[in-house]
């Protein structure tokens, strides 16, 4: 039975990348074990680990769903000084997304749903108990 998940990505300098995921996430790290390690609970049962160490090539990206990937997008441009990324859409596909960097190459995104009532049951679905969207 599989329950929970972790992603792990590398940086070269854990300071200045704790740092960077917690302006991305928009909140200080929910575990640091030790030293050169932090992790952040991004839904019930899957956590990002941000651990000192050599990036991974070609690895990712890892996708975090938002509310507003336009919005979301521009305050990471901005705070994050990360360059402008394409937002894609197809007809076939339910989501709006984009790729992107943090400073170290581990390749990022952002997803958006397109039907908000879609989005609206997944958060009701994942977070039923903390949900700011009922």
């Amino acid at each position: 039975m599989i329950f929970e998940m972790t992603v792990q990505v590398r940086v070269h300098d854990f300071t200045r990348g704790s740092n960077w995921y917690q302006t991305f996430l928009n909140r200080t790290p929910d575990f640091i074990p030790h030293d050169g390690f932090a992790e952040w609970e991004i839904i019930p049962g899957c956590w990002l680990q941000v651990a000192e160490g050599t990036p991974s090539e070609k690895s990712g990206p890892i996708r975090i769903g938002v509310s507003d990937i336009e919005g979301e997008r521009e305050r990471l441009v901005r705070i994050l000084e990360i360059d402008k990324f394409k937002i894609h859409q197809r007809e076939e596909v339910p989501v709006k997304w984009g790729t992107f960097s943090d400073p170290w190459g581990n390749l990022l995104g952002l997803f958006e749903y397109i039907d908000k009532k879609e989005e609206k049951q997944r958060i009701n679905a994942l977070l039923p108990t903390s949900n700011p969207h009922k």
